[in-house]
């Protein structure tokens, strides 16, 4: 194989491939990144055996072939590379890699050791708003648990119905909820479950370019097209929690905050707080809300906020962690917390939010 490409082609590609690959692995190979360079196309594919990544780049491609290279050190060798192009080269003795006066030898692993992926069966095809997926990736991944034995919890519930969209994650202890109003092109209801990684390779995918995307599920396997890079995603089989049942019907009290104030309060006072429990109090009467914390080893610490609110006095704890995870996604001016007690499950939306319906739900503290 022999082939030139233009170094920020190249890295690009290589920088989301980063991701994919595993750093401890067992299986050598998936260290490693397939390289097939065809006429004017140079596709490069990396997985860890649970999600992989497909994409391309333009080359000049002299001679067609394939093989692998440590995708890890193969970034890095491009990545500190003056702009210029770059010259992959096979031969009996290795794989070249040189670039102006620079020139290397990398060490291959055969290319039949490489996984084969999946195709796609065209099941449940549709096509996906782009900004929308992206504003519900952002608002929801962080509420996945990435160590719970319950492996149905380390995933996103993924939503498709004819007119709508909905991403549903918790980790027990909080739920965030999204759902869009969009035609996807599908006639009946598709519920499956999307890996950790997969949403926060999505979510990198999605930062650039234009345009839908399109999706479609196999036998074991989700397929997401975007921008003409391939995400392919192993489903999660497991019975996803009855989410319905988590959100609270009966919350009658509702405070207003303005989203900036709170988020500042609540950073503040939070440095103060227990290091393990990262407790704030609320404390909310009539026209105002203080947040407190307290530590026996820090200390204490409030502040007060003005709120347009007349019913009876209480008071709430939560982890400061999980509440400035919600605000730090929203992007309205108005943020509102509905209770009903001071131990039953509160529900925080953005107020006035245009285009999807956001819906966080967090547990209490008892202290």
């Amino acid at each position: 194989m022999e082939l030139v490409v233009r170094k920020n082609d190249l890295l690009r590609e290589l920088q989301l491939l980063q991701g994919i690959v595993e750093r401890k692995n067992t299986i050598p190979i998936l260290a490693n990144v397939l390289i097939e360079a065809n006429e004017k196309t140079l596709r490069m594919l990396a997985t860890d055996l649970e999600v992989a990544l497909q994409s391309e780049c333009q080359a000049s491609v002299v001679k067609s072939g394939s093989l692998t290279l440590p995708a890890k050190k193969l970034y890095e060798i491009v990545k500190a590379l003056p702009e210029t192009a770059v010259r992959i080269v096979e031969d009996k003795n290795g794989v070249k890699v040189s670039a102006d006066r620079f020139d290397s030898r990398m060490q291959t692993l055969p290319r039949e050791d490489f996984p084969t992926l999946p195709d796609a069966t065209g099941k449940g095809r549709a096509s996906l708003p782009r900004n929308e997926l992206k504003e519900m990736v952002a608002k929801t991944q962080f509420a996945i648990t990435g160590e719970d034995t319950r492996y149905f919890l380390n995933g996103a519930k993924f939503m498709l119905q004819p007119d709508s969209l909905t991403l549903i994650a918790t980790d027990g202890h909080r739920l965030a909820l999204v759902e869009v109003s969009h035609t996807v092109g599908v006639t009946q209801e598709i519920g499956v479950i999307l890996p950790k990684k997969t949403l926060l390779e999505l979510g990198k995918l999605l930062v650039e370019g234009e345009g839908d995307v399109f999706f479609e599920g196999g036998e074991n396997h989700l397929f997401f097209d975007v921008g003409g890079r391939m995400l392919i995603s192993r489903m999660i089989d497991g019975q996803f929690p009855a989410y319905e049942r988590v959100i609270p019907k009966g919350n009658d009290k509702h405070i207003e905050f303005e989203r900036e104030r709170l988020t500042n309060a609540v950073k503040r006072v939070a440095l103060l707080s227990n290091e393990r429990s990262r407790a704030v109090k609320l404390e909310i009467s009539k026209g105002k809300a203080e947040v407190t914390s307290s530590s026996s080893e820090f200390g204490e610490a409030r502040e007060e906020l003005p709120v347009d609110y007349a019913g009876a006095s209480m008071k709430i704890s939560f982890n400061a962690q999980y509440v400035l995870d919600f605000l730090n996604v929203v992007e309205t001016d108005v943020v509102m917390l509905s209770l009903k007690d001071e131990v039953s499950q509160a529900v925080m939306k953005p107020v006035g939010a245009k285009g999807y319906d956001y819906t966080y739900v967090i547990m209490p503290m008892r202290l």
